[in-house]
Parts: structure tokens; sequence; C-alpha cells
């Protein structure tokens, strides 16, 4: 799926830190250790 953020992204807010998230091992091997978290927000977009 492509898309292109219209809008600044808002509401943002954390929902996973480190070891919580599940693809945690592959972030980890393909862009290397760090304080990963998964956030969520609410945007518009453009949808491809």
């Amino acid at each position: 799926m492509y898309f292109e953020i219209i809008r600044q992204i808002t509401d943002v807010e954390t929902i996973a830190i480190g070891s919580t998230i599940r693809e945690i091992a592959r972030l980890r091997r393909e862009f290397g250790a760090g304080r990963w978290r998964k956030r969520k927000g609410v945007s518009t977009v453009h949808q491809w």
C-alpha cells in the first residue's frame, strides 16, 4: 500500500515499548539497537 501524508500527525501516543513490540527482533536486526517504540496517531492521507 502506498500513501502520502497530507497533514501533520496529531494525537500521537505510545502503545508499546521495547520487548513488548512483536517485531522487535527484526527491527534490531535491520536497523540496530535503540529505544524502540510503537506509536499511533491521526492524520489525513492520500492512498495511491
